[in-house]
């Protein structure tokens, strides 16, 4: 080894800059000048002016491809983070249709749902959430749309039978109103003393009142009862399907009425039962859960026929006054109008968002009320087919409903236990009690029982 490669190196230094490379190049340039080399000053003139030489101070520097590719980069983060905010749906049907709105292959070659979807997310994000609901409005405008179609309540055209019933319980409902309202302005004649001195002899009447006698109905639970027209007798219905005829006030059984299968929701004698009406002619109407509604006579423990139609339970029915018309509530969200003598349903009327519960029908003959699992009471006229007052109020599902024996007041329960006594009228709600059992009096007067 020897003595050179002993001694130890010294580093090589760097010179460093400082300044621009313009002032630099300058600096050189005039000392080139000064030396006398005007032949390579001149060529070094002509290429900067050529454009050949770049002498610029490099504050452009920043915009050139470094700045387009941090562009780029911060819009990419952007859209991603669109993308995670997007909520896609994972049907994959319907992710289908958004691409096919969106202008976009519905699948790719080897596309699974999951690869759908992101490409969905992926296109989403490049063009607004929005896009999807611009492209279904403008699909809508441009679809053509028929000249017939209103912007107005559009009903159903019913049979000629139906406008023949309209008609006639329009006929059969006037005189009957004429003679309550003269029935009315003779009771408001009556003095405020005397009035109030016959309901507190009602009132306490109906305070001495106890259990006269008691009868097991039936081995399942009672589930509806009412009394026959003449007082005389008594019909219930049960959940064993059987209906039962009891004479009143001895409660002896007098026919036990077979034929439904399931729960009986209700038993109504019909208008006139026991008064004008012979034996062998339709005196009852029963209906059950399985959707079954049957006519029955005071003679035969058969039914005399069969109400066929109902896809739905049957919870209530009701007779209209005029003993022609029966009514049918069910949980097909609808109730039915039935004309025994065409023997034929005339009426299906739909207008409730869930099943309905109850229906009665007002002593003129001229409206229905409904009740329903909505919570919700429709008044119908049935003279025009059409809803005249919507009632509201209730939380919860509506189970009976009933008009008052003068006509102008209306009652409503629901299954919170709240009874309401409603103007037919005004709509307003007059009485609202938390009772569980109550009744209303020929003389109009309310009596509850907690």
């Amino acid at each position: 080894m020897s003595d050179d490669e002993d001694a130890p190196r010294t580093a090589k230094r760097t010179r460093i800059y400082y300044g621009s490379l313009e002032g630099q190049e300058r600096q050189r340039m005039g000392r080139e000048a000064g030396g006398g080399t005007k032949g390579g000053s001149a060529a070094i003139k002509a290429g900067i002016k050529a454009g050949n030489i770049n002498i610029s101070s490099g504050g452009e520097l920043a915009s050139g491809p470094s700045g387009e590719r941090q562009s780029d980069v911060l819009v990419e983060f952007e859209r991603r983070r669109r993308a995670r905010h997007l909520a896609i749906s994972t049907d994959d049907s319907e992710v289908k249709g958004c691409l096919r709105r969106l202008g976009e292959p519905i699948t790719l070659f080897g596309e699974g749902p999951a690869d759908r979807r992101e490409r969905l997310r992926a296109v989403l994000s490049v063009v607004g959430g929005d896009a999807l609901s611009k492209s279904k409005k403008d699909a809508e405008s441009s679809r053509p749309r028929p000249q017939d179609e209103r912007q107005e309540t559009w009903y159903h055209e019913g049979p000629a039978s139906l406008k023949e019933a309209r008609l006639w319980m329009a006929k059969f409902s006037l005189p009957r109103a004429v003679k309550r309202l003269d029935e009315a302005r003779i009771q408001k004649e009556v003095s405020e003393s005397a009035r109030t001195i016959r309901q507190q002899e009602l009132h306490k009447n109906l305070q001495n009142l106890n259990n006269f006698c008691s009868q097991i109905g039936d081995d399942r639970p009672i589930s509806y009862c009412q009394f026959s027209p003449d007082s005389k007798m008594l019909a219930t219905g049960s959940w064993s399907g059987l209906c039962k005829l009891w004479s009143v006030p001895d409660s002896q059984l007098v026919r036990t009425l077979r034929g439904h299968n399931t729960s009986v929701g209700a038993v109504v004698f019909r208008p006139g039962s026991t008064l004008s009406l012979e034996k062998s002619d339709v005196n009852l109407a029963s209906c059950s859960t399985d959707g079954v509604v049957k006519l029955w006579n005071l003679q035969s423990d058969e039914p005399v026929a069969d109400i066929e139609g109902h896809m739905s339970r049957v919870s209530r029915l009701a007779w209209h006054p005029s003993g022609r018309f029966l009514g049918t509530a069910c949980y097909d969200n609808s109730w039915r109008l039935w004309d025994l003598e065409l023997r034929e349903e005339i009426l299906h009327q739909e207008g409730h968002s869930k099943g309905v519960h109850d229906l009665h029908f007002h002593p003129d003959g001229s409206l229905a009320l409904t009740g329903g699992l909505d919570a919700f009471g429709r008044l119908w006229d049935l003279r025009t087919g059409r809803c005249i007052m919507f009632l509201e109020g209730h939380l919860k599902e509506i189970y009976s409903v009933c008009f008052s024996p003068n006509g102008y007041l209306l009652m409503r329960t629901s299954s919170l236990g709240n009874v309401d006594i409603l103007g037919v009228i005004s709509s307003k709600i007059y009485i609202r009690k938390p009772t569980v059992v109550l009744s209303l009096t020929l003389d109009n007067l309310l009596y509850s029982y907690s």
